[in-house]
């Protein structure tokens, strides 16, 4: 039986996000294999908030304005200071420059401020149950985030890859940095709008 619930994370998460923005710019300045340490991270990350939201702790946090302010604030410093660094990065991209991407940590670790990916799961987790137990529950929405999640990133990494291959000039590269750091900036506004 068909469950709606991977429609919804997959709209969720194939739009435009922190995450997509960050893998495509990924893609495209490191190629698609040296992006897979980063794909992972996301993808394990993103299973484990997803998770987290199916025991209840999305439920917790709402629960705790401050505490949510707290987070959003901590996310949109993040993704504002990263913007700041893609708006700063070498107009030749990173395959000439010796720029490293991200690790599995560093993309696991994101996924637990990533405002947009709390919001999807914070939203499936009560819009779609399962009716199962809670660790039922975590289990059917941290498979079903990860699992889709990965086809999700493995299609903007090739994306960005192949965006690469149009940036032939140091001139397209800077211009290239800049639209991904502005649409970093505008997904830490964002961060207040969930």
């Amino acid at each position: 039986m068909f469950d709606p619930l991977f429609v919804f994370v997959f709209v969720g998460l194939i739009t435009p996000g922190p995450n997509v923005i960050l893998i495509t710019n990924s893609g495209a300045r490191f190629g698609f294999v040296r992006s897979l340490p980063h794909v992972i991270g996301i993808v394990l990350g993103v299973g484990i908030t997803a998770g987290l939201t199916g025991l209840g702790v999305g439920a917790v946090l709402h629960s705790m304005p401050g505490l949510e302010f707290a987070l959003k604030l901590i996310a949109a410093g993040w993704i504002l200071w990263m913007g700041w660094g893609l708006w700063q990065s070498s107009a030749t991209g990173a395959r000439e420059t010796g720029d490293a991407p991200w690790g599995i940590p560093r993309a696991m670790l994101f996924q637990w401020v990533n405002p947009k990916v709390w919001a999807v799961a914070i939203a499936a987790a009560s819009g779609f149950p399962g009716g199962l137990s809670p660790m039922g529950e975590a289990a059917r929405l941290g498979l079903t985030f990860a699992t889709t999640n990965l086809g999700v990133c493995l299609f903007w990494t090739v994306a960005g890859s192949l965006l690469a291959l149009l940036l032939t000039t140091p001139e397209a590269w800077r211009v290239f940095a800049r639209i991904m750091a502005l649409a970093l900036a505008a997904s830490a506004i964002m961060v207040f709008l969930t």
